[in-house]
């Protein structure tokens, strides 16, 4: 982080390693090889505390790829702890009750209790971290399963609509907490279609606010757009070639007036981002921003016959298909059933099916192959691998040893009584328990508890209470 701020970067994003992301502490036994190895290991305040140390939450903007009622509960109390007022904290977390579980990182949480997480994250930080972006839309992991522009962007609306119905319910005014809601997008090869769809989201969601839900506020008619260029799209075949599509995408995006972007590195297919990688990305949107001056444009291909017609195309495609789900019936019922995770296994046979027959074509993958001793170009980079954190595991089994047991089973015990009462706002409770020195892992098991799920889905931890 601090090496990307020294090279004149002002946002950043962090994203947790795949136990993080599964609500799962390093010393869980599923853990052993995947801690620190696809993200940063984060399960304790003591974590958070050295992720951020030296680090300007008041005017860097954090976007956190993490689970985000603990985002939130963390950045909130450390901030505090360095004396930065939260109205002056920026960046974003992003929501997805609906599809985490099926295309993204599973956690193994009924439907409610992450929802319910959503929905009191969402309010914590409206009412405490006011220039925070609590509630962000992520369409980027649908849209990796090999799934189309048109429900990509479909399935956002559903998850986004549902969200914005439950908050309503609980009793807050839609202009408290709409200005500040975005989208993730994906943007994968196909150029045209990518700047159609952000163009048709924007049409689509500034209807629905004004229309549907009665905003008032002109800010809430404008979604804020960010988007992640498409990991999907590249190969460990010919890595330098990444670098082009990264570059595309890149520019599609900003040519879509986007508000903010990363691109997904070219050694993507292999590792964690090196150094390397890193740069690269950084200077492709250094170039495109101050060389090219595309950005210079606002909505530079508006008027365009082909690309009006295909944002009227797009438009219809994505709001046909929110009506024809939401006719099915209560999306939360097509969750538990399964539904989306059916769509979602279907979507990714059938990319792969399309990669294999050579329907999608794939340079230096399915089509222009290269002897495997000639494809040399940038691979030491890219084959450089990082080795699981594995002292990691033995040193959060050295901090949980050494606190005080009886306070810690007195906390979690009251972190599953407080999960059992909807009146409660869990990041309250996530906040006190981090505090008193519990891990990630014990308070999201525990709240499995109260929802009548195991504390470990997986049957190889035991409950400390």
């Amino acid at each position: 982080m601090k090496y990307l701020l020294a090279q004149g970067q002002t946002g950043l994003d962090v994203i947790g390693d795949s136990p993080t992301m599964a609500y799962m502490d390093p010393d869980h036994p599923l853990a052993v090889n995947a801690v620190g190895t696809q993200g940063v290991s984060l399960c304790c305040l003591d974590d958070y505390r050295e992720l951020y140390k030296d680090i300007p939450l008041d005017s860097a903007v954090v976007s956190c790829s993490l689970p985000a009622s603990m985002a939130a509960a963390s950045l909130y109390t450390i901030a505090g702890e360095s004396g930065i007022p939260p109205d002056r904290l920026r960046g974003s977390v992003i929501q997805a009750p609906f599809y985490i579980e099926d295309c993204g990182y599973a956690c193994h949480m009924p439907f409610r209790l992450r929802l319910r997480l959503a929905v009191d994250s969402i309010k914590f930080c409206t009412e405490r971290l006011p220039k925070f972006h609590s509630f962000v839309e992520d369409t980027y992991f649908i849209a990796e399963t090999g799934m189309d522009a048109a429900n990509e962007m479909a399935l956002g609306f559903i998850e986004i609509r549902y969200i914005i119905r439950e908050l309503l319910k609980s009793g807050m005014d839609i202009d408290s907490f709409a200005p500040r809601i975005g989208i993730l997008v994906n943007c994968s090869m196909d150029f045209f279609e990518e700047v159609a769809k952000i163009r048709a989201t924007r049409r689509l969601f500034a209807r629905m606010m004004r229309e549907e839900f009665e905003a008032k506020d002109p800010r809430s008619w404008s979604a804020v757009i960010t988007c992640h260029t498409s990991g999907l799209s590249l190969t460990a075949q010919q890595p330098a070639n990444n670098i082009v599509r990264g570059t595309l995408q890149t520019l599609a995006l900003v040519m879509a007036g986007v508000q903010a972007l990363e691109i997904s590195a070219f050694d993507e297919a292999y590792r964690t981002p090196s150094p390397e990688s890193h740069m690269v990305g950084l200077r492709t949107q250094q170039i495109i921003h101050l060389e090219s001056n595309v950005a210079k444009v606002l909505d530079p291909l508006g008027g365009s016959y082909y690309i009006e017609s295909l944002t009227d195309d797009m438009e219809k495609r994505i709001w046909d298909r929110v009506v024809e789900i939401e006719a099915m019936g209560d999306p939360a019922e097509l969750s538990d059933k399964g539904w989306f995770k059916r769509l979602f296994d279907d979507s990714m046979a059938e990319y792969s099916r399309r990669i294999a027959d050579g329907s999608e074509p794939k340079v230096g993958l399915n089509i222009f192959q290269i002897p495997e001793e000639e494809d040399t170009l940038l691979k030491e980079v890219v084959e450089s691998k990082i080795e699981p954190y594995w002292s990691r595991i033995d040193e959060i089994k050295r901090f949980k040893d050494k606190r005080d047991q009886t306070r810690i089973k007195e906390v979690l015990g009251n972190v599953s009584e407080k999960a059992k009462d909807p009146n409660e706002n869990l990041i309250h409770v996530i906040t006190d328990a981090l505090q008193a020195g519990t891990t990630m892992g014990e308070i999201y098991g525990m709240m499995r508890i109260a929802y009548d799920h195991p504390y470990d889905p997986h049957g190889m931890m035991e409950s400390p209470v």
